[in-house]
């Protein structure tokens, strides 16, 4: 292989993420690793952004899932390959044998691993690379999206309140209330109709507990409350523009996020 075939990895859990980095340094030296994500919004901002060769995502992460990061990465890095990292071998093997993309089981095993590392090298040096998924990756994502288990799932219901500073005031907040969230450093910029508080509690965290059905990522820093939007425009540079139903401003959905409203 050539020197400096980019990578970006995404695993939410810090000791993991960390495992699989170290792993592939010894099992593929000459591997570029350009991003380290801790959840699906970052790791989709550094595909669109990067343009890897390769990328290892988590199947399950806080917001965006591995499955959502390869689907909108079909459209924003083409050329990505994916490979999936997952502990659900119980539906993963049967989709993923169909040869589109490859897949490691948690916990990694180095032999494993060299496997993959050999499969994503002979499509980087195929004469004419096939895009990373296409129509049988988008099968493999149907498939797959209908069993995923998410970080919400297990049973437990999404947040239905919280609370949240304003100024010397605590104020108990409903989460139907909630317009959208923004990345505030370590905590987090609750905004409503009638103002704003601040949520001691990163957005990344935030994002495992709410309703995915209800709230989607539109920015690595912003989560959006469906039921606030008023209408979705695209601008020249292919970004998204939300007008909210109850705040004056205008929300912007950065380029790769676009693929996640195609239905809207």
């Amino acid at each position: 292989m050539s020197e400096g075939t980019s990578c970006v990895v995404a695993e939410d859990e810090a000791l993991l993420r960390e495992a699989l980095v170290a792993a592939l340094r010894t099992a593929w030296p000459e591997l570029e690793i350009v991003a380290e994500c801790a959840d699906g919004g970052s790791a989709l901002e550094a595909i669109s952004e990067l343009q890897p060769a390769v990328a290892f995502l988590d199947i399950r992460m806080p917001g965006l899932t591995g499955l959502e990061v390869a689907a909108a990465a079909v459209s924003a890095s083409p050329q990505t390959q994916v490979v999936f990292v997952t502990a659900y071998d119980q539906y993963a093997i049967d989709a993923f044998d169909k040869g589109a993309v490859d897949y490691l089981l948690k916990p990694i095993q180095p032999e494993r691993l060299a496997q993959t590392v050999q499969r994503v090298q002979a499509r980087l040096a195929a004469p004419s690379l096939p895009p990373g998924g296409g129509e049988a990756l988008a099968a493999i994502l149907d498939q797959l999206t209908a069993s995923l288990p998410r970080k919400l799932g297990e049973g437990a219901p999404p947040l239905a309140w919280l609370t949240a500073s304003t100024g010397n005031a605590t104020r108990l907040i409903m989460v139907d209330e909630v317009v959208y969230f923004r990345a505030d450093h370590k905590y987090t910029t609750v905004m409503t109709a009638s103002g704003e508080a601040l949520l001691r509690k990163p957005i990344k965290d935030l994002l495992e507990v709410l309703d995915p059905q209800v709230f989607k990522q539109i920015h690595r820093a912003t989560v959006v409350n469906l039921k606030a939007i008023d209408s979705i425009t695209r601008d020249d540079t292919g970004r998204g523009l939300i007008k909210l139903k109850s705040r004056p401003e205008v929300l912007t959905v950065s380029q790769p996020f676009m693929h996640l409203f195609r239905a809207m």
